[in-house]
């Protein structure tokens, strides 16, 4: 949630409305939850705002880069961006591609994917870091876009909501590593249950902590 005191920064529509006036309507933020994970699969989302919308920045005036969010907030907000939204599209990269591919391009992936799932398709991109080499639309990477660009910080929540969901739908498969609390991050918690009961069939196998546990359960 940040530092007590300190203001935090809010999202803005400032980049999205440079390039409408360079003649892009449909302009798609996407971001991920999950890269630094040990365990589950990395979520994009691509979100298209209405940026012909007049109330559209206040109608979201509480969407945040999803770091910055409680639980409970980014759950609200991504109902709310849903609403509001043009439309909203979610790409999944498994762990086992995480291994495969390596987590940039199971990354990629993932984006790639929920762009494919939007139902309306973009004119531009922009995106939290990354670019998408293999995607043949205009795009920008923007460095910590998720706490700058409203469209960004949007598909920060949406992938973050859509990533805790199926955290603690895999802790009601795989009981005992606590992936509904740390969703898969490294903490104690974590390192102690993999060194207790060894790795589940979504843990990333190349991860140093998690093959130095050995082969899943």
């Amino acid at each position: 949630m940040g530092r007590p005191g300190k203001a935090q920064r809010r999202p803005d529509v400032t980049t999205e409305f440079e390039l409408l006036r360079d003649g892009f309507s449909r302009i798609a933020g996407l971001d991920e939850a999950g890269r630094g994970a040990w365990a589950g699969p990395v979520i994009a989302a691509a979100v298209i705002l209405p940026l012909q919308r007049f109330d559209l920045v206040r109608s979201l005036e509480g969407v945040r880069d999803s770091k910055q969010m409680t639980p409970k907030q980014r759950e609200t907000w991504a109902s709310r961006i849903y609403q509001v939204a043009l439309t909203v599209g979610l790409g999944v990269a498994s762990a086992e591609e995480v291994d495969q591919l390596g987590l940039i391009v199971a990354t990629r992936e993932a984006m790639t994917r929920a762009l494919i799932d939007l139902c309306t398709p973009p004119e531009h991109l922009l995106i939290d870091h990354l670019r998408l080499p293999e995607v043949a639309l205009p795009q920008t990477a923007l460095t910590r876009g998720d706490s700058r660009v409203l469209s960004i910080a949007a598909a920060s929540v949406i992938a973050k909501v859509a990533r805790d969901q199926a955290m603690v739908a895999l802790d009601a498969s795989f009981p005992g590593y606590g992936f509904a609390r740390h969703k898969g991050y490294g903490t104690a918690e974590h390192r102690a249950a993999l060194k207790r009961l060894g790795p589940c069939p979504f843990h990333r196998l190349t991860y140093a902590p998690v093959a130095a546990c050995g082969s899943p359960t």
